[in-house]
């Protein structure tokens, strides 16, 4: 007896859910999977950023640069108000250092550039450090 069409197409879609859930728990088991769908969290991490060091920019006292010399750097340089550059530059005068501020790595190192340089071209011996807080 030769089954119908309609029989035969039915027998083939069963046969076809068949084979398609046999493969679904195939890939279960694969995946150690509950039978569940997969799920899985989702974090958004903020990067933590560690603040930079900072470095404190000194000038170092002489006996030959003059004290004019001195307050214009610090004017210049350090953004200083003329009063507070002729502070800055007594306190180096008296205990022969004294701080100009401080800043990051890359900033410090450029600012004691800057004033090295300045002060070899208009020749003062003036001496200007970094060191790290």
């Amino acid at each position: 007896m030769m089954p119908t069409a309609r029989k035969t197409s039915q027998i083939l879609t069963a046969s076809r859910r068949a084979d398609a859930t046999r493969m679904a728990d195939e890939d279960r088991k694969r995946r150690n999977d509950q039978g569940g769908p997969a799920t899985g969290v989702i974090t958004k991490t903020k990067p933590q950023t560690k603040r930079p060091n900072m470095y404190r920019v000194l000038i170092l006292n002489d006996d030959y640069t003059p004290m004019e010399f001195v307050v214009h750097v610090l004017e210049r340089f350090f953004g200083k108000d003329h009063e507070a550059a002729t502070r800055i530059m007594l306190h180096v005068h008296h205990h022969g250092i004294g701080e100009c501020g401080i800043y990051t790595y890359e900033v410090a190192e450029t600012k004691v550039t800057q004033v090295m340089d300045f002060a070899r071209k208009h020749q003062h011996p003036l001496q200007c450090v970094m060191e790290k807080k």
